[in-house]
């Protein structure tokens, strides 16, 4: 067997990185044993994702625990033939048939609606009708948990019955189960028994199995017959213990908590990202502040995020000695400020839930549980999956709080009120006709209200069932289903906030970068224009002060388009000058001839020097050479791995008339949406997956937090179709990580209309 994916003592971080590792390993040998006792959240997702397959222990030690179950309840029939669990609220009513009693239990639990389509004819039915039914890869990980949970020995159930239910993973005979009409207690009665149903060969149960076309939907009876399987004749408490427990909602949240655990070290990669494209300070996590608030979250959490913009050139550092603000005290927003104390508690969250579920992973969650010592049959509600309610409700509440947090972030870098100097909607042309992100900002609102929507409890909505027998049970597959579609909305908004960070990187850089080859030209025609006028011993510092302006002017007329901003950038730098001149010690006059003919030259060489820049960037970015450790590898994977391009502005935009020779160079006509959606796909599919563990993987060797310790395992990616690809983007990730974090001289100098206001 594999060692455990985590231990009570990891760390968020090393818990996470520790199950990525081993679901590399389990999708590299493809085949795993399942025991009772060590199933784990990756096996279930190398099962559910990638085809992996279980098989049972065949040890002593298993089957003498399953021998002495069945041999517990044969006893317990010996005594009272006619004892019976499953009858709920008409246990009052006498039961001397039980093989009719199981017959009918089966019977009851098959009663949940699915449409024609979903059995694979699509020639009738309402076509804009949902699918009602699960997706396979739920059940997959449903018959999973569930053999595991009969291998523990305590549901009187055969080794050759817990093979049955493997076979149909084997043969790739996956039930078709309906969605919804559980309430969790007594388990999930209805989508297990359609499990326990293919494994009978019902010739009601459809399933769907591979063929020469893909696949194909018939009945489990067909499939069975077609796959040389003999339908399985349950014994006497196998009916019930198929269907009696909580393997449903914990297979699905065992799935929901391996996505949420990557959005959340995902969200810790995208705020260092934020604070790279608005010229953040690292100071906003530095160690000392961490520790003099010691929640060991959100102490993890700047330590990670530290670890992320090692390297960094566009963030402000922090060395031996504290940096002295700028005059005007200047701090950054909550949105970066407090990113380390929002995110650490939803990971301890994510921690307790990562528990729940491991424990219920290895539990007995049936009734009765037949016991070898004491050796009796025990009537119970093993069955109440709370545990796993609880874990969800924790988990959707977490995917909230992430998810308003990348919502804050992305709105700061569009609006150019609150963006440090980028151009408003993050356009690259001309801002009063080009909106390049004002619909993502609008997509971002729209799944924040859902969202939040989904984050109410759904443990508050109990009701009563099954003539008041379950009076309270536990929603858990409920609430689950809820998490899984918190996980997509949240993935939704990570995929479009680093579209938007990719793209406000490009930008800063551009800026960056035109800023510093226009510096020099300004001064050579300064120098050119003023020797005569301005002593050599005050021309430096002259020269200096209109660096200064024409910087800060530059970052407060980004809502220009670029003749404006030049025009408005080159004419209050005729003010200082002006006023410069008029304090030299030596005043001599400049006459405004050579002052219009200065203005002149700076204007048009200006316009020259910023469209010469931006051409330039438009075919090759140079953003990757400023960034910090995680966020270069994050970038690289967008721009170099995915294809997505800087997005250029309207001249991108595909219509009859497009221009299409001024289209982005190498790529086609995309929406923007178009562009999100490959960043959403490889985030789902698992291909990002890798690139954000090969970060964390790197913070953590970088903090000595034990990741050398782990298994190596696979390195490379794994797809959901379990094809290994390519390593993650490393980059020079030591050389990074080993940096002293400096000043970045005068790329820091913070927009001043962001000095107020932030407290």
């Amino acid at each position: 067997m594999f060692a455990s994916s985590a231990s009570a003592l990891d760390s968020h971080g090393l818990t996470v990185y520790k199950t990525w590792k081993k679901l590399q390993s389990i999708v590299q040998a493809r085949e795993f044993e399942i025991d009772g006792s060590s199933l784990d959240v990756p096996s279930v997702v190398a099962v559910s994702r990638h085809g992996c397959l279980p098989a049972l222990q065949l040890g002593e030690n298993v089957i003498a625990k399953m021998t002495s179950g069945i041999k517990v309840l044969e006893s317990h029939l010996a005594r009272e033939p006619s004892a019976s669990a499953g009858c709920g609220g008409n246990g009052h009513s006498g039961k001397t048939d039980l093989p009719a009693v199981k017959r009918a239990l089966m019977q009851l639990s098959q009663s949940t609606m699915l449409i024609n389509r979903t059995k694979g004819d699509h020639r009738t039915g309402i076509q804009d009708l949902n699918v009602h039914s699960m997706p396979l890869s739920w059940v997959k990980g449903t018959i999973l948990v569930r053999s595991n949970t009969n291998a523990r020995g305590h549901s009187s159930v055969s080794p050759a019955t817990v093979e049955a239910m493997l076979a149909l993973l084997g043969h790739d005979i996956i039930p078709i189960v309906p969605l919804r009409a559980s309430i969790s207690a007594s388990g999930d009665l209805m989508p297990l028994s359609y499990i326990a149903g293919a494994v009978e060969g019902n010739p009601d149960i459809w399933v769907r199995t591979s063929d020469e076309h893909g696949y194909k939907v018939v009945s489990a009876k067909d499939a069975l017959e077609e796959a040389q399987i003999t339908p399985k004749i349950l014994g006497p408490n196998e009916g019930l213990a198929l269907i009696n427990g909580t393997a449903a909602s914990t297979a699905v949240a065992s799935l929901a908590l391996y996505d949420a655990h990557h959005l959340a070290i995902l969200s810790q990669i995208l705020s260092a990202m934020t604070a790279e494209a608005l010229l953040g300070n690292v100071e906003d996590w530095h160690s000392f502040v961490a520790d003099v608030r010691p929640h060991e979250s959100q102490m993890e959490v700047a330590q990670n995020i530290r670890g992320i913009l090692a390297g960094s050139s566009l963030v402000r550092g922090v060395t031996s000695e504290k940096n002295q603000p700028d005059p005007g005290w200047d701090q950054d927003r909550h949105t970066l400020r407090s990113s380390s104390r929002w995110i650490g508690p939803q990971m301890e969250d994510l921690m307790l839930a990562h528990r729940q579920i491991t424990v219920e992973l290895n539990s007995t969650s049936d009734n009765p549980v037949s016991g070898s010592i004491p050796r009796n049959m025990f009537s119970c509600s093993n069955f109440q999956a709370i545990s796993i309610t609880s874990a969800m409700e924790k988990t959707r509440l977490s995917l909230q709080m992430l998810g308003r947090l990348l919502f804050a972030q992305s709105l700061e870098m569009i609006d150019p009120k609150l963006n440090n100097g980028l151009p408003p909607n993050l356009a690259t042309d001309d801002p009063s006709f080009t909106i390049c992100m004002k619909a993502v900002d609008v997509n971002m609102a729209s799944y924040m209200s859902e969202l939040g929507l989904l984050t109410a409890p759904v443990s508050a909505h109990v009701q009563s069932a099954e003539m008041h027998n379950p009076a309270v049970n536990s929603p858990a597959f409920m609430t689950t289903r809820c998490t899984t579609e918190a996980v997509d909305l949240v993935s939704l908004m990570s995929a479009a906030q680093l579209y938007i960070c990719c793209q406000a990187l490009d930008l800063r850089v551009m800026h960056l970068e035109f800023l510093e080859e226009f510096q020099p030209v300004a001064r050579r025609i300064t120098i050119d224009y003023f020797r005569q006028t301005i002593p050599q011993t005050h021309l430096e510092s002259v020269l200096a002060k209109l660096r200064k302006h024409i910087r800060d002017e530059w970052s407060a007329t980004a809502s220009m388009g670029l003749q404006p901003r030049c025009q408005r950038t080159i004419e209050s730098s005729v003010l200082v000058m002006r006023e410069e001149v008029s304090r030299t010690p030596v005043h001599i006059p400049v006459s405004m001839a050579t002052m219009k003919a200065w203005r002149g030259r700076m204007l048009s060489e200006m316009g020259r020097v910023f469209e010469s820049v931006r051409s330039r960037f438009f075919k090759c970015q140079s953003t990757a050479e400023r960034l910090g450790y995680g966020s270069k590898t994050l970038y690289r994977f967008v721009r170099d791995d995915l294809g997505v391009p800087f997005h250029h502005g309207l001249v991108e935009h595909a219509h009859p008339t497009s221009d299409y020779s001024r289209a982005t160079e190498g790529t086609e006509h995309q929406t923007v949406g178009t562009w999100i959606s490959m960043i959403y796909d490889s985030l789902r599919d698992g291909t990002l997956h890798a690139r954000i563990m090969s970060i964390l993987g790197g913070v953590l060797r970088r903090e000595g937090d034990g990741v050398e310790q782990v298994n190596a395992g696979a390195d490379g990616e794994v797809d959901r179709n379990g094809t290994k690809g390519t390593k993650g983007t490393n980059g020079t990730a030591q050389g990074a990580l080993s940096r002293e974090w400096g000043m970045n001289g005068w790329a820091h100098q913070r927009f001043k209309g962001q000095r107020e206001g932030v407290l």
